[in-house]
Order: C-alpha cells, then sequence, then structure tokens
C-alpha cells in the first residue's frame, strides 16, 4: 500500500477500505460492475486488506437480517494459485438467500457475470474450533457430503480481478446448489470421485476428488483452521464449499447445467432465460 500522511495512517488506510466496501456494494445493489478495488487500496497483494473489506460488507449483510450458512474455499487449484500470486487458497461467506436446490432454476437478474464449477460440499455435524486440525477431526466433523455447483460471480467489471480482488469481493462468491441425497464419508472416497459438468449437454469440464488440494478434505481442513485462527470457527450445521474439481465455465440465460460425481450423485441447475 502507498504511503500514508505522517500521523495517521490508519486512518488513511480505513477509508480508503471503507470506500473499497462501498464500491462493491454499489455494484451489487445496481447490477453494474466496478472498476477492481485494489487501485483504491493501492495493494495487488495484501490479501488482509481484501479481508477486511470483505469483513466491512459481510457485517453490513448480517445486519440487515441475512443469516449465515457456512463458508466457501476457493483457489484450490496450483494453476488458479499461480495465476493470482498466492501459495494458499482463500475463502468467502455463505449466506441462506445464496443456496438452491436441485434442480430450481436460478433468477438470472441476481447475477452479473456468472460462471460455474462443480464441487463437493460438506455439512458438519459438530464444531470445528479446535485452533490447528487434523484430518480426523474434519472426518469425525462431517455430516455428510454432497454434490454441489458454485456459480461465481464477480462485482469487477470484466473478471479484471487480483488476489485482493477477488477476496475484498467475498471471494467472488455468487450463488450455489446443493444436491438432494447425503452421502456419509464412510460410504465414498471423495478423493478419486470423477466430475463432469455438462451445459446444455455437452461435456465442458471434468475432474476428480484429488483436483481440490489433493483431497476435498484437505481444503476443509485449511478452511476450519483459518476460520479458527479469525475467532470464527466452523459450527455444526455449516455448509463448507470445499472447491472446484475442475475448470469453471461462464454461464447464460437459459442455459442448464448438470454435474455427476460418479457414487456421491448429481445435481442441476438452470439459468432462467
Amino acid at each position: 500500500m502507498a504511503d500514508s500522511a505522517p500521523g495517521q495512517p490508519q486512518l488513511i488506510n480505513n477509508e480508503r477500505i471503507e470506500q473499497a466496501a462501498a464500491h462493491l456494494r454499489q455494484a451489487s445493489q445496481t447490477g453494474v460492475t466496478c472498476s477492481p478495488v485494489r487501485d483504491l487500496v493501492q495493494t495487488k497483494t495484501d490479501i488482509d486488506i481484501g479481508y477486511a473489506i470483505q469483513e466491512i460488507n459481510n457485517k453490513r449483510s448480517i445486519e440487515a437480517g441475512r443469516r449465515v450458512s457456512g463458508r466457501k474455499i476457493g483457489i484450490t487449484s496450483k494453476a488458479v494459485m499461480d495465476q493470482v500470486g498466492v501459495n494458499q487458497p482463500d475463502f468467502g461467506t455463505l449466506f441462506v438467500d445464496m443456496e438452491y436446490g436441485d434442480g430450481v432454476p436460478i433468477e438470472t437478474g441476481r447475477l452479473l457475470q456468472p460462471r460455474a464449477e462443480a464441487e463437493v460440499a460438506l455439512v458438519l455435524e459438530h464444531d470445528l474450533d479446535k485452533g490447528e486440525h487434523s484430518f480426523n477431526d474434519i472426518i469425525w466433523a462431517t455430516a455428510y457430503a454432497l454434490p454441489s455447483i458454485e456459480i461465481v460471480d464477480s462485482r469487477i467489471a470484466d473478471w479484471d480481478i487480483t488476489i485482493v480482488d477477488t477476496v475484498a469481493d467475498n471471494a467472488s462468491c455468487g450463488l450455489y446448489v446443493l444436491g438432494g441425497k447425503p452421502m456419509p464419508l464412510s460410504s465414498i472416497d471423495l478423493r478419486t470421485i470423477p466430475m463432469r459438468m455438462d451445459i446444455e449437454g455437452e461435456t465442458v469440464s471434468t475432474g476428480e476428488g484429488a483436483a481440490c488440494l489433493g483431497h476435498p478434505l484437505n481444503a476443509a481442513r485449511w478452511l476450519a483452521d483459518t476460520m479458527s485462527r479469525r475467532s470464527t470457527p466452523l459450527q455444526a450445521g455449516d455448509v463448507v464449499m470445499t472447491g472446484a474439481l475442475g475448470p469453471m465455465k461462464p454461464i447464460s440465460p437459459g442455459q442448464k447445467i448438470a454435474c455427476d460425481f460418479g457414487p456421491l450423485g448429481t445435481v442441476t441447475t438452470a439459468l432462467e432465460a
């Protein structure tokens, strides 16, 4: 970040952070994309600045009556990490009004620049508040897994984002769709599950569970540790979107998205025309 005036660096930094948060809120409220927030806060790489912006807008959402339903994990592949210049994932907050059930169409007007990606969702049965968590802690805490689709979206024009921009924009979170058949972890190996995503009947993305940090539960473990350090631990009932198993793809009004995860099942949705 650029140097601040002597004697009041924190004030100026906070003003820029508030301006960036308002910049994103306006884009969300008006449905008109905005310029990158990195220009307002004068950094492309300070991830903590991004989270400070995200927290302001999440707090406003909660104060307005929205209920948190869980968290999403992003940037779970090395290729995407290299693209945005980081060596770790990021996270965003899920709200109940962002959730759709299997087969339920999505109102196009809720989205600006939507892209779809196929993920494993976990639903927690126990809190994950141990500070540092083991792989077994994640297994113990998980009630079941579900096939899911995340509709990622960006309030920033043309997806012109750095790590600061996407983190500030709630990790480019739009909406998410959950399959309707819960699967206990004891009956499935999430590391080896296949994934195929079709748009309008054409296969546009493929992958497997291992594409997500080697195992979707590794991603959940990272998130559990990260949220504990931030004093907002994952709680029983939370949905955890663990990250994409293959490339995300743009979607347009009228298109149907169908994802097949083999033994984990299927999930579908469509953007209304």
